[in-house]
């Protein structure tokens, strides 16, 4: 029982250290990695787009 309240103690400890992001921060963030996941896909998009008509004229 001692090493339960003992894992229980340290838990609460190293959780009180652990810093959470504000709303600004995640709001940042997730706009962040839309518009890069946005200017990722379009890339990928154009680049199928190009080798799928090279490929058909070719064929």
């Amino acid at each position: 029982m001692e090493k339960l309240k003992s894992y229980y103690q340290h838990a609460k400890l190293e959780l009180a250290k652990v810093i959470f992001p504000t709303k600004d921060q995640i709001r940042n963030a997730f706009i962040s990695v839309f518009v890069v996941v946005t200017v990722v896909s379009l890339f990928l998009a154009i680049i199928d787009m190009l080798m799928s008509y090279t490929l058909s004229s070719i064929i």
